[in-house]
């Protein structure tokens, strides 16, 4: 199964969303709005061409620049009605999660890397803009917050679709189930602060 343009689209567009909505959180001016949506947005698809030798998508087709501009806009016409709503820059990193984990170890078992590799490269893809936005915004990366799980739900994903891929069952129904389950893991570990064990192990007293 080669790579769909439409749910990479997607994944763009709903990274770009959480990028401006941050962007918005803090009071950022619309360029700067549209500067950190494509960042988070296409950050981690950069990496992962380049990685595997290839011209980045961003760079080589249009139809990547046109999802963070959409989301810088609909930011800006919008937010004052749903700035309240909790959770809902989780909620649309969270569907970016989903989509990117899978669609950058297609991409990379396409380009002829091995399981394992394709698998860590969707882990990339995944987590990079995430952790570019919460950066150059000066947070926290969701990364390292030992409150939350970030990255295991890409993980998870990464894995099936790899697996999936070998065995020719991969397609757009098995690949939506991947998404909807790692879209799940991540809402339900934000939700109830599921948490991976600390780096070091301590004895309790």
């Amino acid at each position: 199964m080669s790579i769909e343009i439409l749910p990479d689209l997607l994944g763009v567009f709903f990274f770009a969303v959480s990028g401006c909505l941050l962007a918005a959180r803090k009071n950022f001016d619309l360029v700067g709005s549209l500067l950190l949506g494509s960042l988070v947005s296409l950050g981690g698809g950069v990496v992962r061409d380049l990685v595997i030798g290839q011209l980045p998508a961003a760079f080589s087709n249009p139809l990547y620049l046109f999802p963070p501009l959409l989301a810088t806009l609909l930011v800006f016409f919008l937010y004052s009605g749903v700035e309240k709503t909790k959770g809902l820059l989780t909620v649309f990193d969270a569907a970016g999660l989903a989509l990117f984990c899978i669609t950058g170890t297609v991409k990379a078992l396409d380009a002829g890397l091995n399981p394992v590799a394709s698998a860590l490269l969707g882990v990339t893809t995944a987590v990079g803009g995430g952790l570019l936005r919460d950066v150059v915004a000066n947070e926290v990366p969701q990364l390292f917050n030992r409150h939350d799980i970030y990255a295991m739900p890409a993980f998870l994903g990464s894995a099936l679709a790899a697996v999936c891929y070998l065995t020719g069952i991969l397609n757009l129904s098995t690949g939506l189930a991947i998404a909807v389950v790692v879209f799940a893991f991540r809402l339900l570990a934000w939700r109830f602060r599921w948490h991976a064990p600390l780096a070091v192990w301590r004895r309790k007293a």
